[in-house]
C-alpha cells in the first residue's frame, strides 16, 4: 500500500474515532426537506423532470451554493393536488384469427379421420359438399383439415 494511502487511512480513523460524548443518538428522524434527487426518488420521476416541472410550482429553500431544498409538506401538497384516479385499461382484442369452423364441420372432420380417411380425402369430400372453409377460402386443403383436428377438442363422452 502506498505511503499516501496509509496517511489518508490514518487521518480518516482519527477523524471518525473521536465522537464527542455530548452527541445523543436520536430515536427517530423526521425529514423536513428533500433535495431535488431525493424528491425525484420519492415521486418516482427523473431529477430533470423535478427541476423543470415541480420546482417552479412549489416553494423552495435556497441554501449555500445555489442548491434548492423542497419542503416535505410542499412536495406532499403538490402530489395530492395533481393526483388523479387510474383510468381503467381498455379490453384488448383477441389475438389471432377468430375460430371460423362451425362445430358440426369439426365433428364431421373428426369422425371421418377416426374412420381412417386421409386428410386429402376429407378435404376433397368437404369441397365436393361445398362446405365453406374457416376463413372464406376457395377450397379445403389437407393442412386446413389438419389444423381443425389439432385446434378443436374431441367430444367428451360420458
Amino acid at each position: 500500500m502506498s505511503r499516501h494511502r496509509q496517511e489518508r487511512r490514518v487521518k480518516k480513523t482519527r477523524r471518525h474515532a473521536s465522537v464527542p460524548s455530548a452527541i445523543r443518538q436520536a430515536e427517530s428522524v423526521e425529514r423536513l426537506a428533500y433535495s431535488i434527487l431525493q424528491a425525484a426518488e420519492a415521486l418516482g420521476i427523473s431529477a430533470s423532470t423535478v427541476s423543470r416541472s415541480v420546482v417552479p410550482l412549489v416553494e423552495t429553500i435556497e441554501v449555500e451554493g445555489g442548491r434548492l431544498l423542497i419542503p416535505v409538506d410542499e412536495l406532499e401538497r403538490f402530489a395530492t393536488e395533481r393526483r388523479r384516479p387510474v383510468s381503467p385499461r381498455p379490453q384488448r382484442a383477441p389475438v389471432g384469427r377468430p375460430p371460423g369452423v362451425p362445430a358440426n364441420v369439426a365433428l364431421r372432420i373428426r369422425a371421418e379421420y377416426a374412420a381412417g380417411r386421409t386428410l386429402g380425402q376429407i378435404a376433397r369430400g368437404l369441397d365436393g359438399d361445398r362446405v365453406p372453409t374457416a376463413q372464406g377460402g376457395r377450397r379445403w386443403w389437407p393442412s386446413s383439415v389438419r389444423a381443425v383436428l389439432i385446434r378443436t377438442e374431441p367430444p367428451v363422452s360420458g
